[in-house]
């Protein structure tokens, strides 16, 4: 009896463990991704309305453009470079956190911004970029002419740089933190030079922080429309300001899911090569 009993302990152990969070990520996970999915197939009615029949028009459509290619093309670069930025900056902050005898208050200043509300952060940086704010007044202060910093590229990339530094380096903190710093002491015996030293012991236990926090940026940077619609006034328009539009005033929302399908492809796609490059260790310390 016990033996038979088992298999339902562990079904139900299953179920009372596993059961909610699965149900959720079906309910509002799965089934609305689903929902846009067979939304993409569809095509918009003369009232905005999706209506049959089911194709792959949407996606030719949003391929055979050039502007919606173009869109694409400068949402990744501003998304790379942005991440690139954030990485120069929170590759080191991240050593200097965990090497500090303070650490828990320089951590709690790095998730401090999260206190506020994310739009509130941004047009923070609309009283910081505009005509009459602090740039341009520090700019007159040492009689230097006004510069136009609202709306630009500049301002999505501080923005953006800003919004999500603290999304590399947190789990980049949690790498440093591993590190074995005997490997250091090694290399050093061996007659290994500083750099040379860390660029063999060091940075490869870093990469699974590095990578982690690489795709926490990018994946958001790329797909953001909150700060280019804001701070980039219509003159910078990337894939995510492109969807928005499409379920907005364009009413359009077959082409819209159609986006939205081909970012979370990227998304996907992202996620995929992390898993090739750091296996299922890297995807553990990713979540």
């Amino acid at each position: 009896m016990r033996e038979a009993a088992r298999p339902w302990e562990r079904l139900r152990q299953v179920l009372v463990t596993v059961g909610p969070g699965a149900l959720w990520l079906v309910v509002f996970v799965l089934i609305p991704t689903l929902i846009m999915f067979v939304a993409s197939l569809m095509s918009r009615g003369s009232l905005g309305q999706l209506v049959p029949p089911l194709g792959l028009h949407n996606y030719a459509r949003f391929f055979s453009d050039p502007l919606f290619i173009e869109i694409i093309g400068r949402s990744l670069v501003i998304g790379f470079w942005s991440t690139v930025f954030i990485v120069l900056l929170g590759y080191p902050l991240a050593f200097y956190i965990a090497q500090s005898r303070h650490k828990e208050v320089l951590l709690l200043l790095v998730v401090i911004p999260f206190f506020t509300n994310f739009l509130i952060r941004v047009y923070a940086w609309i009283v910081v970029f505009q005509k009459e704010g602090l740039v341009n007044s520090l700019f007159a202060a040492f009689g230097l002419p006004p510069a136009e910093l609202l709306p630009s590229t500049f301002a999505v990339y501080v923005a953006t740089v800003y919004t999500y530094l603290p999304f590399f380096v947190l789990p980049l903190y949690a790498a440093v933190e591993r590190i074995d710093w005997s490997q250091l002491e090694a290399a050093y015996d061996l007659g290994a030079r500083p750099i040379r030293a860390f660029w063999e012991a060091i940075f490869p236990q870093t990469l699974p922080g590095l990578f982690a926090g690489f795709l926490l940026v990018f994946i958001p940077a790329v797909g953001t429309f909150v700060i280019a619609d804001l701070l980039g006034g219509g003159k910078v328009t990337l894939v995510g300001n492109l969807i928005q539009l499409q379920f907005g005033s364009a009413q359009n929302w077959a082409f819209g899911s159609a986006a939205s399908m081909v970012l979370m492809g990227m998304v996907l796609l992202g996620l995929w090569l992390y898993a090739r490059t750091q296996g299922e260790k890297g995807l553990d310390k990713l979540v």
